[in-house]
């Protein structure tokens, strides 16, 4: 199976030995992304709402690359540091995406400094 991994301009830098997303089999896989803003010297916003956008607003940009948008998006699994975090964390999500909603998986996790990371997989048009 071919892959093809890539980087997307105004996305924060990996943290590590990983690609920005990788497209293979017709759909496009990124990273987990934390809420730092590459744009603003990687601020990361203080509240879970906001890290929630910010979040979002770096997958926009990965997705951009080759040319999807939040519709596009069938998967995503959202990792929380706090699960009383939810109600808020769900209201921020819930403006970047219309019905059919992605499916999704929410978990509790120990995160570093940060109180959510997403990782999404899109479908590729059809040729």
């Amino acid at each position: 199976m071919p892959k093809t991994g890539f980087y997307a301009d105004g996305a924060p830098t990996p943290a590590g030995p990983y690609s920005h997303g990788v497209v293979a089999n017709g759909f496009l896989y990124t990273a987990g992304f934390g809420p730092q803003d590459a744009a603003n010297d990687h601020a990361v916003p203080a509240s879970v709402g906001d890290q929630t956008r910010q979040v979002l607003r770096n997958i926009q940009k990965v997705l951009a690359v080759h040319g999807l948008t939040m519709d596009d998006v069938v998967k995503s699994t959202v990792h929380l540091q706090d699960l009383s975090d939810f109600a808020e964390f769900n209201e921020a999500y819930e403006e970047f995406f219309s019905a059919p909603f992605p499916v999704r998986t929410t978990v509790g996790s120990q995160l570093a400094n940060i109180l959510v990371e997403i990782d999404v997989v899109a479908a590729l048009p059809q040729a």
